[in-house]
């Protein structure tokens, strides 16, 4: 008879033995989790990722170059749906959740979900996940998506880059490269466009530490710019976060905002310009009682057309930031209202709307007369450019940081609407970050 010698045996004990995990994600936080948690742990099984947020995820596979050799044939990813089928199929052992921008009980309905198949719920925290660089780091988180994060970290990036320090701007997963042989999606042009309108390099990928480890060949220092609202991969030693002054009752009710507010050196309550002044009161208020310590700065974010005597009374069909308006949960952004003070008359994209888009506004009721830039895929591409085509308007006005005219074959007018970051009173976000870089001269501590 023939038998296992004792260490082929304890190996494939070992095996059987592995904990068995979920990781429920969206394309990002859920990889890096993996990579930095789980990939070179012998006693952890993850037997699937779950998609949610991004469509066309669900049914690709996370590569096993990226897996690591404990998973040769890569991890399958499967729609969030297929959850409780999942645990059960696997005999689960602990779901992990780890995406962003979503209200806190929407992680609590997920956690009841796996609960209830026996599985332990957990979610991985800042100490677990995030690296450490050998550069001074500085991230800009936010509460919610669509709190203006990513045009001050272009201020921020610039106003380094005049105090002589080379810079490396680190933007959460994404495909990397050129923005056309790299196919990214209108989400990603979003974020890489203007950074690199300013001659900023950017750094993204999948792999963090690799990622990190090649900033810091070419940097003095990193800005970490984040996505959605989730805290940042690389720890920081400088952490600003944004709070939005429209959206004042929602500083603690979304995960993980409520967390990068809490953690924050900074908090930049942003939009003060377009807000009620009792809603910068109380978005203040609700900043002080999940951070009492941190510093508090008011910033606006004026909005210019570039065009505005071309909108005046025309038929405008606007065009907004993706995530902004869809899982932001806003009803119109920068576009609608610098569109709506040059005069337009605005056109409602629901009645051009391409079987595409429909279902984009079915799945977000909450959206206003204004045209989210969803374009994850090239079929939501062309009803973009459908949506617009069709419709009565004479123009277009995008606010939007891509390029919507080059991206898109439309026969119309495109009028950007762009927004900067503006200082409005004390203590100013400037003072901060210049002795901030004060002391990264002179060799103190620069926390």
């Amino acid at each position: 008879m023939v038998r296992d010698m004792p260490d082929n045996r304890d190996a494939r004990e070992a095996t059987m033995q592995r904990r068995r995990v979920i990781i429920l994600g969206a394309a990002g936080r859920d990889f890096h989790n993996f990579n930095v948690a789980y990939r070179n742990d012998p006693a952890v099984e993850v037997v699937a990722f779950t998609a949610a947020q991004i469509p066309g995820i669900a049914g690709r596979r996370y590569p096993a170059v990226l897996a690591g050799p404990l998973y040769p044939d890569g991890i399958d990813i499967h729609d969030e749906a297929e959850l409780e089928d999942l645990c059960k199929r696997h005999a689960v052992n602990q779901v992990i959740f780890a995406y962003s921008d979503v209200p806190h009980d929407h992680v609590m309905h997920l956690a009841s979900r796996a609960l209830s198949c026996g599985a332990d719920f957990a979610l991985l925290g800042p100490d677990r996940t995030m690296l450490t660089s050998s550069l001074p780091v500085v991230a800009v988180t936010a509460v919610r998506t669509g709190c203006g994060k990513s045009v001050i970290a272009r201020w921020l990036s610039h106003r380094l880059r005049k105090s002589g320090l080379r810079v490396a701007v680190l933007r959460h997963p994404m495909p990397y490269g050129d923005l056309d042989t790299a196919q990214c999606t209108a989400e990603e042009r979003e974020e890489y466009e203007p950074h690199i309108a300013l001659g900023n390099v950017v750094f993204a990928g999948v792999d963090y530490a690799d990622i990190v480890r090649a900033a810091e060949q070419e940097a003095d220092v990193i800005v970490w710019d984040g996505g959605n609202n989730d805290f940042p991969f690389v720890r920081p030693d400088l952490h600003i976060a944004l709070a939005d002054a429209l959206r004042p009752r929602q500083i603690a009710t979304h995960h993980p905002g409520e967390t990068v507010a809490r953690m924050a050196d900074v908090l930049v309550i942003n939009k003060v310009d377009s807000a009620r002044p009792e809603d910068v009161q109380l978005t203040e208020a609700g900043l002080r009682a999940v951070n009492p310590t941190a510093i508090i700065v008011r910033a606006a974010s004026p909005i210019a057309l570039d065009d505005p005597a071309a909108v005046k009374g025309r038929r405008v069909l606007v065009v907004e930031d993706g995530p902004t308006i869809t899982h932001g949960g806003m009803p119109h952004g920068a576009g609608f209202v610098a569109a709506t003070a040059a005069g337009a008359d605005i056109v409602d994209p629901r009645l051009s709307a391409d079987p595409e888009l429909r279902k984009v506004f079915d799945a977000y009721p909450h959206i206003g007369k204004v045209l989210p830039a969803v374009g994850y895929s090239p079929v939501q591409l062309r009803a973009l450019e459908s949506t617009i085509e069709h419709s009565q308007a004479d123009l277009v006005v995008a606010a939007t940081p891509v390029d919507l005219a080059r991206l898109l074959h439309i026969g119309k007018k495109v009028v950007r609407a762009r927004y900067e970051f503006a200082e409005t009173g004390e203590p100013t976000l400037t003072a901060i970050v210049d002795r901030f870089v004060d002391r990264l001269r002179h060799g103190g501590s620069t926390r």
